[in-house]
């Protein structure tokens, strides 16, 4: 079965520091784990798979499309870059993992790409905040959300990430 995105490239370079020149192939696997992974979370599985087969139908309409282009795409650009930022600087290749350095550059320390990983956390739970919000208060545009059972992802009512605890 085909994955429908809910962004696109152009929605991620538009809305991030992502450079332009950024091949597709170095990120676009990142969108598609921040989907599954964290939008999932927040909608459950099925309110998701009727989005994604709406999108793939290209019948994506009404409150739909509201919730998809307003609330799940900015949470999902942001998303994106928290997953992607950590894998940035790294390539694997036949001779063995690299890490890219340009002749007029400087790499960033961890604590750089820690800081913004945090910056877009911020911004992702920002737009999580409010589409729990508008999910919530419009839960009668949206039957799926509470419809998942057994093996299904139900919904995360909760947007902020506090860490992990060992």
């Amino acid at each position: 079965m085909a994955t429908a995105l809910f962004i696109s490239r152009t929605d991620l370079v538009k809305n991030t520091i992502l450079d332009g020149n950024v091949d597709t192939d170095k990120f676009i696997q990142f969108i598609k784990i921040a989907q599954e992974i964290h939008i999932k979370n927040y909608i459950g599985s099925d309110l998701y798979n009727k989005i994604s087969s709406d999108i793939l139908a290209g019948s994506l309409a009404g409150s739909y499309l509201t919730l998809t282009n307003t609330y799940l795409q900015p949470m999902l650009i942001h998303y994106a870059m928290i997953d992607y930022l950590p894998f940035a600087a790294y390539q694997i290749k036949n001779g063995g993992i690299f890490k890219h350095q340009s002749e007029n550059s400087e790499s960033v320390s961890k604590s750089e790409v820690d800081y913004l990983v945090n910056k877009e956390r911020e911004f992702a739970e920002y737009y999580t905040r409010r589409m729990i919000d508008y999910v919530t208060y419009n839960i009668s545009s949206f039957p799926e959300y509470n419809t998942n059972n057994n093996e299904d992802v139900y919904p995360s009512k909760d947007s902020l990430f506090n860490g992990w605890v060992l």
